[in-house]
């Protein structure tokens, strides 16, 4: 599957979701694209968006979009605070459906 990882997400996140093709926002040069146009632009390359943001659902109609997007929910966005919740994200990859928003909490 291809992910993308919000900017708001470490990086390094990506070395947990083995077996799919992930990238982070920064790292391929959209941080700082609002939330409208990354969801424009990651639906034409990406299945999924993996984001610590949770007002992006409330925000934006997802069912729009044919991307679909895990908003995770931890104590922060730091590694240790992430990390754990990436077994969750690896069962629930095969489910997530495009358009649809599901949250994932620690």
């Amino acid at each position: 599957m291809k992910i993308l990882l919000d900017e708001n997400l470490d990086w390094r996140l990506r070395r947990d979701l083995r077996g799919h093709t992930v990238e982070s926002v920064p790292l391929i040069g959209w941080a700082g694209l609002k939330n409208g146009a990354l969801l424009a632009r990651a639906e034409a390359r990406f299945e999924v968006l993996i984001t610590m943001d949770g007002s992006l659902p409330r925000q934006q109609n997802l069912a729009k979009y044919k991307i679909a997007v895990i908003a995770l929910q931890a104590p922060s966005n730091r590694l240790a605070d992430t990390r754990p919740l990436m077994p969750k994200v690896l069962r629930l990859l095969p489910k997530v459906r495009p358009g649809a928003v599901t949250v994932i909490s620690s």
